[in-house]
């Protein structure tokens, strides 16, 4: 019997540390992503993303605003999106090709990948858009960033002009 108390105070405090530990890396940079309500979105952005490019090329938004992303993916390849400084997107992007390589799972879903953020910390809004789809991605902007750029980094599509400036 007390065995099975052991174990089940083990795996409460498992659980306990898994969720405070989620909840801790989504909140360093005062933003979030789509945990935003409808009421909570201060402006909505419609992104095109074609077989190689996103329009618009670049926003400008302020600190602390938060902004629904629609993304229509027009084009016939698979594509992401994803918001962070330039830092984080070429280690997500070296990541992408290593898993392209055979050194990994594959892209779908991106196959468990961590997304953080470089040296912000925190965790990277991203989201997948299959050809033909429209997705859409909440998001806060931090007060304690400059400038992110939003990109798609599967192997060959940043390369090709797949990314775009936020500028603040």
């Amino acid at each position: 019997m007390m065995r099975k108390t052991y174990l089940t105070y083990s795996l409460l405090t498992i659980s306990l540390c898994v969720m405070g530990s989620t909840s801790w890396a989504a909140g360093e940079h005062d933003g979030s992503l789509n945990d935003a309500s409808s009421a909570d979105v201060d402006r909505t952005i419609s992104f095109e993303a074609g077989d190689m490019w996103f329009d618009p090329e670049d926003i400008q938004v302020t600190a602390g605003e938060t902004i629904k992303f629609e993304i229509s993916n027009t084009g016939n390849l698979e594509h992401e999106f994803v918001i962070g400084d330039k830092a984080a997107q070429e280690e997500h992007r070296k990541m992408m090709q290593e898993m392209s390589s055979g050194h990994g799972e594959g892209h779908g879903g991106h196959g468990g990948h961590d997304m953080a953020e470089g040296a912000h910390g925190g965790q990277m809004p991203s989201i997948t858009i299959g050809g033909g789809e429209t997705k859409t991605l909440v998001w806060t902007a931090s007060s304690d960033i400059d400038s992110l750029e939003y990109a798609c980094n599967i192997p060959g599509h940043y390369e090709s002009g797949m990314y775009g400036d936020i500028n603040f």
